[in-house]
């Protein structure tokens, strides 16, 4: 059945929001926190304040052309503003809420946005104390806050005035501006977070965001009746995907960007299906595994018991084979007993789950999957509009990220890069043609990641082409995988650093996750301070347990002879994390120098 896009040969997301409205009016759209609880707009709702913003907008001078911004956390009120400014005919730029005011200034300075939409009072003194740096910024406008003065903030609803007012005043200027984008228009503004060097704003198009719904509105991931929980960080490609995807299918959506509620979300809201990235479902597994090796004796035993009859009875659905009679007995009784309860915790209702953004470790992929809690792994780039690959359900092989999307070649260049092509790729980065034609060298884009493809042309993603740890012996070694299989093995582990470029062996840095370990601290009588427990032999143990069961899944070379448990966690603050939570690796190396050569110089025992 052909999908609403390609049946009404729509071209950009304005034209999509406008057919959506015109289908189904009165279907609930977006859900959202209210106080306590929760309200939400139908899609006829939705119409009206888009055209409001949209025509607001207009008045202030945003149109063809032009960039407005917008630096908030995931609410309702991003994805008004995001189609509001569509509408007008202008691109968005997104900016994290966790950026600096020096990063927010560069940003703005480089995409010319002249109106910015705020989230709070915090955000506009950010700006505020960059205003000489961002010129192009006629106005501000606070999502939560007061109007200012001097007239340069205004709040939301004094957009939604404007625009009432230019509705009444010209009843069409909303269907010319809007009817007037076209598919090869500017859409969306990213900037990368600049692992290395400065940021590049990465252009992407109307056509781009289109193709690559499309394409996944063929796999049927997202549907018309399903109630979907949005909490991925706007700023970030793969949230941006899913609000397009979210108007092609009619899904409703609830939208609520805390991360701390996400639990009580899906117990509440009982979705059937979730975007999310790896970290979720570590945080999630790990709570499990750790909560059962407390509780000790029966309940451990019968865990480990229904993870194997899950694990086997799983293997055997996706190979196509028919489990053994007393297999399917036994999976019948842990189904009851574990994975029933597992799923209960998700609302008892998901579909499927898709995982985006950082690889999924194949442990926690198979585990969910044995509980009757499938996770489809995707994979993209910022720079090929979220994704260009996707597991599709009956073809599923962990470890892998499943086929390109329809429309998309892959390619396996010789030193192993993946090679991409395909209507989802940016059309470059803003203003560095000599960094746009290097990555779309030849009419490829240069991901950068290191892969392969199996016999069924599915894509495996061994590492980042730059990350490749190569030691003294002249062995390569992926660290990301090696970090999945400790974060998988070891539940008290947050993140993992592996290291061992240029050295005779591989070493890690461990940071642990607070809430679990306090939680096992608080069991023993323990001081619940990070620093107090870095020390601790049994804690040290545990997680030593889990270095020691993935080292025996990998080639001598690989493994991880030695590690240091640091008292924080590695911050985006401090420039370790990407605003999108991937490490930054030059960056932690560099602040824990002294740590690392230690373990090479003997000032650090040998684990």
């Amino acid at each position: 059945m052909a999908g609403i896009i390609d049946e009404f040969g729509i071209g950009s997301i304005p034209a999509l929001l406008r057919a959506r409205v015109r289908q189904t009016p009165e279907r609930e759209a977006l859900r959202f926190r209210d106080g306590a609880g929760w309200s939400s707009l139908t899609w006829a709702e939705v119409g009206t304040r888009v055209r409001e913003l949209a025509l607001g907008l207009i008045s202030l001078g945003v149109g063809a052309g032009r960039t407005a911004a917008i630096l908030s956390g995931t609410r309702v009120e991003w994805l008004l503003a995001d189609l509001g400014v569509l509408a007008t005919g202008a691109a968005t730029t997104t900016i994290y809420p966790s950026s600096t005011a020096d990063e927010c200034a560069f940003v703005l300075a480089d995409s010319a946005s002249t109106v910015v939409f705020a989230e709070d009072e915090g955000q506009v003194a950010k700006l505020r104390s960059v205003r000489e740096k961002i010129t192009d910024v006629t106005k501000v406008v606070v999502i939560d806050g007061s109007a200012s003065d001097d007239d340069w903030v205004l709040t939301l609803d004094d957009v939604a005035v404007l625009g009432r007012a230019l509705d009444a005043a010209d009843p069409g200027a909303y269907d010319r501006a809007s009817g007037a984008v076209t598919a090869d228009q500017l859409a969306t503004l990213i900037y990368t977070s600049g692992t290395t060097g400065r940021p590049k704003g990465v252009e992407l198009t109307h056509d781009n965001w289109l193709y690559t719904v499309s394409a996944i509105d063929s796999m049927d991931l997202m549907r018309a009746d399903d109630l979907h929980l949005l909490w991925l960080p706007m700023s970030h490609v793969f949230g941006k995907a899913i609000e397009v995807a979210m108007i092609a299918s009619g899904a409703t959506t609830a939208v609520d960007g805390e991360v701390d509620r996400i639990a009580a979300n899906l117990a509440e809201l009982r979705p059937t299906v979730l975007g999310a990235a790896p970290r979720i479902f570590e945080k999630i597994y790990n709570t499990v595994l750790a909560t059962v090796r407390a509780e000790g004796g029966v309940k451990l035993g019968l865990f480990r018991w229904a993870r194997g009859v899950g694990l086997r009875h799983a293997a055997n659905r996706r190979e196509g084979r028919a489990s053994p009679l007393p297999l399917r007995a036994q999976f019948a009784v842990a189904d009851k007993l574990v994975f029933a309860k597992l799923r209960e915790r998700f609302g008892g209702r998901v579909r499927c789950f898709v995982s985006g953004s950082a690889p999924l470790s194949p442990e926690i992929g198979e585990f969910f999957d044995a509980a009757g809690l499938l996770i489809l792994e995707g994979y993209g780039l910022t720079e090929s509009s979220a994704a260009s690959f996707v597991s599709r359900q009956g073809e599923v092989r962990f470890g892998t990220v499943g086929k390109p999307l329809p429309g998309t070649e892959v390619r396996i260049a010789e030193d192993g890069e993946v090679l991409i092509k395909g209507r989802g790729v940016m059309r470059g980065y803003r203003g560095l043609p000599e960094a746009t034609a290097e990555a779309l060298a030849d009419g490829w884009l240069h991901t950068g990641d290191i892969g392969e493809l199996d016999e069924r042309g599915r894509l495996r993603i061994t590492d980042r082409k730059k990350e490749l740890i190569k030691t003294s012996g002249g062995k390569y070694v992926a660290p990301q995988s090696v970090e999945g299989r400790i974060k998988a093995a070891c539940p008290y582990v947050a993140n993992v650093l592996v290291h061992g470029d240029r050295r005779n062996f591989c070493v890690a840095l461990v940071t642990l996750d607070p809430d679990l370990v306090a939680k096992w601290a608080g069991a023993r009588g323990l001081s619940t301070d990070n620093a107090e427990l870095t020390p601790n032999a049994e804690l040290r143990a545990l997680v030593q347990e889990g270095i020691d069961a993935a080292n025996a899944g990998l080639a001598k070379h690989e493994t991880v002879k030695a590690f240091a448990i640091l008292k924080d966690d590695f911050t985006v603050e401090r420039g370790e994390l990407t605003p999108s939570l991937k490490l930054r690796r030059r960056v932690i190396e560099r602040h824990y120098a002294e740590l690392l050569d230690g373990f090479y110089d003997g000032m650090i025992e040998k684990v």
